[in-house]
């Protein structure tokens, strides 16, 4: 008779310095910078958020200058194939341990953000090149999200912070409220500006490419950081 595994923490059990805590935090980071990148970079298209890109397709139809309505729809394909993966392998590896999955699903999204990186090292972002790097960084995004929410961590999604400021004033003590996690609600909101701000230099001073690979070395630094 096999020893069922011990308990793994989860949902509002994991506390802000657990090792599960600070890979996502590091991955709210890389998200900053994802969405920079993307943003600035390959033609106002969101790679990370997805609501974005429901927003920015509504533009282009409108007929807002700046928008596309194929690159944000290659973004949205990608990333729900990228979430369809995540959730296909979760059901089919189901006995397997959560920390080889996550640390499975956290690697290819390194491993993804590598390769488009490698992509923009030898073609330019506004060439030929553009949609399968939005389509690389999309695909990598999906399955990060897919599996961060089969995590169920309050306030830790690392892409969507709109829920996070709403319950930051919500909740806290001036409105009425305990404030509970207010702390981590001002780290994720924290760690995305600390990936945004030097994504976008690193975009507005033509290194595109480099911030892939900052982003890449970053996602391959939160499997690292990740232990249960």
């Amino acid at each position: 008779m096999t020893t069922p595994p011990p308990p793994q923490p989860s949902g509002p059990h994991v506390h802000d310095r657990h090792p599960l805590a600070l890979a996502l935090f590091g991955l709210t980071l890389v998200s900053g910078l994802i969405d920079a990148v993307s943003y600035l970079g390959l033609g106002h298209v969101f790679t990370a958020n997805m609501t974005g890109n429901v927003v920015v397709i509504a533009f282009a139809l409108a007929g807002a200058p700046g928008f596309s309505v194929a690159g944000s729809l290659t973004s949205l394909v990608a990333f729900l194939l990228g979430a369809g993966v995540a959730g296909r392998i979760a059901t089919r590896q189901s006995a397997v341990r959560r920390p080889a999955r996550l640390r499975a699903a956290f690697v290819l999204e390194a491993v993804l953000h590598a390769a488009a990186a490698a992509v923009l090292f030898v073609h330019s972002p506004d060439g030929a090149a553009q949609y399968p790097v939005i389509a690389l960084l999309a695909l990598a995004m999906g399955i990060r999200n897919a599996t961060v929410r089969g995590l169920g961590i309050p306030d830790l999604t690392t892409t969507v912070l709109t829920l996070t400021l709403t319950g930051l004033a919500a909740d806290s003590r001036p409105a009425g409220g305990s404030a509970p996690r207010q702390r981590r609600k001002v780290l994720s909101v924290v760690t995305m500006l600390a990936g945004a701000a030097p994504g976008a230099a690193l975009v507005l001073h033509g290194q595109i490419a480099w911030a892939l690979v900052a982003s890449a070395v970053l996602a391959g630094a939160s499997v690292l950081l990740y232990r249960e």
